[in-house]
C-alpha cells in the first residue's frame, strides 16, 4: 500500500505539473523512519509492560523489522517483503498476550517516539495520519480481553 500526496512542481518554462510523492518522501525517508523506530525502541527498551512482549534480549533486530516495515507501507523500499514476505501483522503477532494494558503501553511508546519527531520533518497532516495510523494498527493487534 502506497501512501501519496498531491504536489506541485513548476518546470524550466514556468508551467505547473502534478508530482506524485509519497507520504515516505514527504517526510524525509528512511532517517525520519530511523529515528522513529530509534526512539520508539528507546522507550520500549525501559516500558515494564511492552518490553516482555520482546523475547529477544537485543531489540536491535525487532527495531529493523519494524522499520523495514513503516517504510514498505508507507511508500518507501520494499525490503521487508523481500526478506520478510508477506506482512501478516495479526499472525506474526498471535504468540504474545496483547489486551488492552499492552495496546496502550506500546501506543505510549509509540505517541513518544512520535512527538519526538520535529515539525519541521512531520507535519501536522503527516503525524495526524502516522498517529491515527498506528492507534489502528495497535487496536488490531489486540487479542485478549485482559
Amino acid at each position: 500500500m502506497t501512501k501519496t500526496v498531491r504536489a506541485h512542481t513548476c518546470t524550466m518554462e514556468g508551467a505547473m505539473t502534478d508530482v506524485q510523492q509519497t507520504f515516505y518522501e514527504a517526510v524525509g525517508g528512511a532517517e525520519t523512519f530511523r529515528k522513529l523506530t530509534a526512539r520508539f525502541y528507546e522507550e520500549v527498551a525501559k516500558d515494564d509492560i511492552v518490553r516482555p512482549l520482546y523475547p529477544e534480549e537485543d531489540l536491535g533486530p525487532a527495531e529493523r523489522r519494524m522499520r523495514m516495515f513503516l517504510e514498505q507501507y508507507w511508500g518507501g523500499p520494499h525490503t521487508y517483503s523481500d526478506e520478510r514476505g508477506h506482512p501478516r501483522l495479526r499472525l506474526r503477532h498471535q504468540p504474545f498476550k496483547i489486551g488492552p494494558i499492552e495496546r496502550d503501553a506500546w501506543l505510549r511508546c509509540m505517541h513518544t517516539a512520535i512527538a519526538s519527531i520535529d515539525s519541521g520533518t512531520l507535519d501536522d497532516a503527516h503525524r495526524k495520519a502516522l498517529t491515527e495510523y498506528m492507534d489502528m494498527a495497535a487496536a488490531s493487534m489486540v487479542n485478549s480481553a485482559f
